[in-house]
């Protein structure tokens, strides 16, 4: 019977991790398989590699805590350990469904809390802690992002670029004794900086996500002592990466090339400043909801390019702005599957062409007609639907597991 049980719970967490892998590639590879540097199998190659790194070091912070501090190792049964990740599992498929990205890190931290709540176990002082940080870090993530898209992202439009030119990107020298890489024909050094740094930025978002989402798939079983940190691990990011060879490509599709609304650098600032955060929360084993941050970040981003309109002295003296701004979110975040950021293909802002510059006027003295209308950055109706799925999905996990653990208690 245990051995039985214990194949479900391995099969349970197998399925969380594909589903993880499915979305979460499309998150961190998206800009570069849309502006065509990278292919949909070089994409799910390097998620796999670097999400099973990012849950081999870091990501064992993570799993400690969802496996061991929120509750004690011994509530999680193994009935209870598959209970919860089928919460968890579930969260997912429901995300799918309404195509709005539910969270997975709160989901699971929802269901791990309600059978504590159920149990009269749960670390209320961890649990504060928690949620402190999910409080504080969007905050942050909007911050940075404001801040970058007020006073930094006109300069980064100039010197970012990701071209598209004949022939290949690098090739090999081999008139000396050992060939040698060297660019490409017709290839600039400012498209090769730009090309890297979109795979290494997609890089970094796939060690993210391994770090944050690993635990989401093996924690209950790890804490229950049924399975081992490492050979959990193992099993999570070989579910992520059959995710990511399978289900991505169609997440991939539509984070590349059908979502185009964002442009490409503006996607990949989401991308850094919202790793960098769950990176951060993930070395002191917070689970963190990298969709809410992302969201946040956006939010952030846009408001801060909207402003550049108006400065600061003339809001201070209550002059009026050249014309009315509302604070800026993609609805792509909306549409996109679990734990997911935007992005696009067009590589370049609108009216600077490769290889060609612009001046970038002083805060204040920007024309509207050259900042993204506000259509472009802010759907209130729909910003407001991914706010209350992204809070509403835990609190059913949260209450559904505290019904089911406070009225089976076999479990």
């Amino acid at each position: 019977m245990v051995e039985t049980l214990l194949l479900v719970g391995l099969v349970v967490a197998a399925f969380v991790g594909f589903n993880i892998g499915g979305s979460s590639t499309g998150v961190a590879f998206g800009p570069a398989v849309g502006s065509g540097v990278v292919s949909k199998a070089g994409a799910a190659g390097l998620m796999t590699a670097f999400a099973l790194l990012g849950g081999l070091t870091v990501g064992r912070n993570v799993v400690d805590t969802m496996g061991g501090r929120i509750v004690p190792s011994s509530a999680f049964t193994l009935e209870a350990s598959i209970a919860v990740l089928f919460f968890i599992g579930f969260a997912l498929f429901l995300s799918n469904l309404v195509g709005v990205p539910a969270s997975t890190s709160m989901t699971g931290v929802g269901a791990i809390a309600g059978l504590g709540l159920a149990q009269g176990n749960l670390d209320w002082d961890v649990m504060v802690t928690i949620v402190g940080y999910w409080v504080v870090a969007p905050v942050a993530a909007f911050w940075v992002s404001a801040v970058v898209g007020r006073y930094l992202y006109p300069s980064l439009v100039k010197r970012f670029a990701v071209g598209q030119t004949e022939g290949a990107l690098v090739g090999l020298d081999r008139s000396g004794s050992i060939p040698r890489p060297v660019m490409g024909p017709g290839t600039t050094r400012r498209e090769l900086v730009g090309t890297l740094l979109v795979i290494v930025i997609g890089c970094y978002m796939a060690f993210s996500a391994g770090a944050s989402n690993v635990a989401n798939a093996i924690a209950p079983l790890v804490g229950s002592g049924y399975l081992g940190m490492t050979p959990g691990i193992l099993l999570a990011g070989a579910a992520i990466g059959v995710g990511a060879f399978t289900i991505a490509r169609r997440t991939l599709d539509t984070m590349g090339s059908d979502l185009t609304d964002l442009p490409l650098l503006a996607a990949l600032i989401v991308e850094v400043v919202s790793a960098s955060i769950i990176t951060a929360l993930s070395v002191i084993g917070i689970p963190a909801s990298f969709v809410v941050v992302a969201t946040m970040s956006i939010v952030g981003l846009g408001w801060g390019r909207a402003t550049r309109t108006v400065r600061l002295a003339d809001t201070v003296e209550g002059k009026r702005p050249k014309r009315p701004q509302r604070p800026s979110v993609g609805a792509l975040a909306a549409e996109a599957e679990d734990e997911t950021v935007p992005t696009v293909s067009n590589p370049h802002p609108k009216g600077v062409e490769e290889g060609k510059t612009a001046d970038i006027p002083a805060i204040g003295d920007e024309d509207p007609d050259d900042l993204p209308a506000t259509s472009d950055l802010f759907e209130p109706r729909e910003t407001a639907r991914v706010i209350a799925m992204q809070n509403l999905v835990p609190v059913l996990a949260t209450v559904a597991a505290f019904l089911l653990f406070r009225f089976v208690p076999s479990l």
